[in-house]
C-alpha cells in the first residue's frame, strides 16, 4: 500500500502563492501518473494537474481553471510531486488531494478519479479576498 503525505496547505491572501508537496512512501513507476485533485465543500472532487515523467518526455495536464497559474513538477526520484500555485483566487479554496496511479501514464482521461490507485489525506488551502 502506497502512502501519500501532502504538505504545504494553509491560508493565503488572494494574489499570493503556495506550494504543495506530496511524498510517496515508495518510489513510483517511471511511467505512472501522479498529481493533484481538489474538493470544495458541496462540490465534487475535480482534477487540478497531473504529471507523468517518461524518459525525456513529460505528460502534463491542467484543468482550465488553473492553466497559467499553477505548475506541477516531479522530483528525480519520482516519489514527490509539487504544485506551485500562483495568483491564487478564492475559487481555489479547497481540500487538495494527492493522487497516485500505479503504472499507467496520464492520458486524456486523467481527470477521472477511478484511474487512481492511492490517495492522500488532503491538505487544506484557503484563499481569502
Amino acid at each position: 500500500q502506497v502512502r501519500l503525505r501532502e504538505s504545504g496547505g494553509g491560508s493565503v491572501q488572494a494574489g499570493g502563492s503556495q506550494r504543495l508537496s506530496c511524498a510517496a512512501s515508495e518510489y513510483a513507476s517511471v511511467t505512472n501518473c501522479m498529481g493533484w485533485f481538489r474538493q470544495a465543500p458541496g462540490k465534487e472532487r475535480e482534477g487540478v494537474a497531473v504529471i507523468t515523467t517518461w524518459g525525456r518526455t513529460r505528460d502534463i495536464y491542467y484543468d482550465d481553471s488553473v492553466q497559467g497559474r499553477f505548475t506541477i513538477s516531479r522530483d528525480n526520484t519520482r516519489s514527490t510531486v509539487y504544485l506551485q500555485m500562483n495568483s491564487l483566487i478564492p475559487e481555489d479554496s479547497a481540500m487538495y488531494y494527492c493522487a497516485f496511479e500505479n503504472l499507467a501514464r496520464c492520458g486524456d482521461d486523467w481527470y477521472k478519479e477511478s484511474r487512481y490507485d492511492h490517495w492522500g489525506q488532503g491538505t487544506q488551502v484557503t484563499v481569502s479576498s
